[in-house]
Order: C-alpha cells, then structure tokens, then sequence
C-alpha cells in the first residue's frame, strides 16, 4: 500500500481547486507469512528500474524528434502529476505555485478583492463574490465572465495565473472586463484591493426546539477560533444541541480539523 501525504497540509476530505506538496512517500508492505519483506522489495526497485529505463528512453525520444522545443521541467512535472493521479483522488502532485496558493487560502488572509473564480466554458468565471468585500460592493455578480485583467485578455489563462493576476496589495487598483448575461456590451470595473479574509463559518445559528446550526465550509489556520466564538454565541442563547453542516466542505487542514473533532469528544 502506498499513502500519499502533504505534510500537516493534507485535504482530510478532498483535493479541489482548489492541492499541495512536498511530496513524501511511506511504503509499508504487509506479507503473510512465510514471504520474505526484502525479496519482495527487491522485486518492486528491479521492476520499477525497468519502467525508468523506458521513461528515460520517451524523454530522450522527445527531446530529439518532438517537432517543438520542450524544457525538461514541463516533462518531469507532467509525469508527477501523471503518477500521482494514477493512485486515489485524494493525492496530486503541486508545484511550488500551487503549494503557496494552497498556504495563502489555509492560513486565511490576503489582499484581494474577493471572489471565487473557476474555468468555465475555457471562460474564467466568477462564481460568487464574498460579502461585503470590494468585489461585491462593486457590483460583480455570479457567473460573470472576466474577459480582461487590467487590459489583458483571460483567453487560455489557467487558475494559477488569474489569481496572481487577481491579488495583489491592499489599496492598489486592479480593472476588469465583464461579458454579463443579458448585457448587449461589457463592462468595465475598477476595484481597489483590500485584506479580504477568510471565514470558515458561514452561518451560525439558533433553529427550532433549541438546536444550534453552524455553517463550517473548510478547515483553516483561524477555524477553531471562529468555531469556538460561534459556539459561545450559541450557548449564550440558550442551545442544548448541535447541527455541524460540513456539506460541499471541500476539507482544508488535519490539525484544524482534529482540533474542532476534539470539541466533541471526552
């Protein structure tokens, strides 16, 4: 059995957008009795050193007869991902932009101006603006289409890329064009970034019959403190049970996860 783990950084439910690592490896082999553990190892590094053998012979075959230049980066970081993909949905390869993407939504604070954007249609789309943060008080709705960053067409752009784009310092302006539904031109937006931050609790709540509700949509650096504050409100007014919604939680990080898990346990 191979498990793939990200370090402290791991997805506990899933890997999205939004994932992350410096990759590390734990082999553990279980052998009923009688096998012998080493043989069987010697086994897998012979086997595994004849597929390198011809991994190295497609490298060099590209290297000298792809009809376009190609680094040699792009192949090596095309095979990780290839080889991590071929395990579970829950392991992938990151590169250092991917894994500093990764720290920035984890630890929960950036400057931005607050949304959420997916590739749609080869069109980067909005799929919602975070309340109350500049994007929204500008007036940028769901599924609009960004045609434009600061001048610059979005055509062929990858997630990475817009959001670097997207980012930046508190104060400073970024402008965007919009193709919105139902609108016969685009629109033009300038939006002044600010710290945008962001909340693991959604929604924190009193239902029928005393019973609380939180809301918790993923697991960051400042998760328990936000849940512990919403539970607080909570037994101030009077709740004797609890709903935990973790529907459409994409997962986030272990520790932050265990350490709201403890919260119910004695």
């Amino acid at each position: 059995m191979v498990i793939i783990k990200m370090n402290s950084l791991k997805k506990i439910l899933r890997t999205n957008y939004f994932i992350y690592v410096s990759v590390v490896l734990l082999i553990t082999v279980s052998a009923p009795p009688g096998i012998n553990c080493q043989t069987k190892a010697k086994d897998f590094q012979g086997e595994l050193y004849g597929e390198l053998e011809l991994f190295a012979d497609v490298v060099t075959t590209i290297q000298s007869d792809y009809v376009e230049e190609v680094k040699p980066k792009d192949l090596i970081y095309g095979a990780l991902k290839g080889m991590l993909s071929s395990l579970d949905k829950h392991s992938q390869f990151m590169d250092s932009d991917l894994y500093n993407e990764m720290k920035v939504e984890t630890e929960g604070e950036f400057g931005g101006i607050g949304i959420e954007i997916t590739i749609k249609d080869n069109l980067l789309t909005i799929i919602t603006p975070m309340d109350g943060t500049p994007a929204d008080k500008a007036g940028l709705k769901p599924n609009d289409k960004i045609i434009k960053i600061d001048g610059e067409l979005t055509r062929d752009i990858t997630l990475v890329e817009a959001v670097k784009k997207l980012r930046g310092k508190p104060g400073v302006r970024v402008q965007l064009t919009i193709l919105r539904e139902k609108e016969k031109k685009l629109l033009d937006f300038t939006i002044t970034r600010d710290i945008i931050k962001l909340k693991s609790i959604k929604e924190a709540k009193v239902i029928e019959d005393n019973i609380g509700y939180v809301k918790l949509v993923e697991f960051r650096e400042n998760t328990i403190k936000d849940f512990e504050g919403a539970l607080k409100n909570l037994e101030k007014k009077g709740i004797d049970s609890l709903i935990l919604d973790l529907r459409n939680n994409p997962g986030g990080l272990l520790n932050s996860a265990i350490d709201v898990a403890e919260r119910f346990l004695k």
